[in-house]
């Protein structure tokens, strides 16, 4: 698991500004959506990985917790896939000439859907109450990447759980755009995860400092079902 490091001053001047460390903690979990982002072979499985993120299966537990605990206060779990096609080579041809043509010949195996680096891990576990949803860009919310604005609006969701691999890249842009898409959003700090721990704790601090909230794994299972707890009590009165 990562060794988490946000650094104290910027911890201090979050609060300083906000009020308080973490400004998300009063959410309706009715209203919020867990989205698990590219936990799939092509990122976890050797065999047929392209971009393989070891820590990632560090992670499954986290996210299995979470997504369970979301499910039981009346919360919404979205599993996001990545998918490569041949027209994602045309229309988003500047990663095509980034990564060159072998990464983006093994990339398009790995990920194509229907391949084993599409499906998802195979120790996640998946309930058929669940939202699946394919994206084709490092972003979820980004213009044409998938339909899961679409999803959550149509849910009346109005905060984001954020977790998958890797952090600094495909979570940290779907975290940022959700934010900037008006929803409450929160990166879990263990049920993310990256190539090294400098990875994920910068992209946790840049992710803090402007566009949301953190928490661990713990804080957000005790915030959920306090929140649960309150919103049941009253409902009752």
């Amino acid at each position: 698991m990562h060794t988490i490091t946000i650094p104290q001053t910027v911890i201090d001047a979050i609060t300083q500004a906000r009020g308080r460390g973490h400004v998300f903690e009063d959410f309706d979990p009715a209203k919020a959506a867990l989205l698990v982002v590219d936990m799939q072979n092509g990122f976890m499985m050797e065999e047929v990985g392209h971009s393989v993120c070891a820590m990632a299966r560090e992670i499954v537990p986290n996210i299995n917790r979470i997504a369970e605990a979301v499910r039981e206060s009346g919360g919404t779990v979205v599993w996001i896939q990545n998918a490569a096609t041949e027209e994602t080579l045309q229309s988003w041809s500047i990663r095509v000439e980034m990564d060159g043509p072998e990464k983006t010949r093994k990339r398009l195996a790995s990920m194509t859907p229907g391949s084993k680096g599409y499906q998802l891990w195979v120790d996640l576990n998946t309930r058929p109450g669940d939202l699946f949803v394919q994206k084709t860009r490092f972003s979820a919310f980004i213009q044409g990447s998938s339909n899961l604005e679409a999803e959550l609006r149509a849910r009346a969701i109005e905060t984001v759980i954020v977790t998958g691999t890797v952090t600094n890249i495909c979570c940290e842009s779907t975290a940022r755009d959700a934010m900037m898409r008006n929803f409450r959003t929160i990166m879990i700090t263990d049920a993310n995860a990256a190539m090294t721990d400098e990875l994920h704790n910068a992209s946790l601090t840049a992710f803090y400092v402007r566009f949301g909230d953190i928490m661990s794994t713990e804080h957000l299972i005790t915030v959920l079902d306090r929140n649960s707890r309150r919103a049941h009590a009253t409902a009752a009165e």
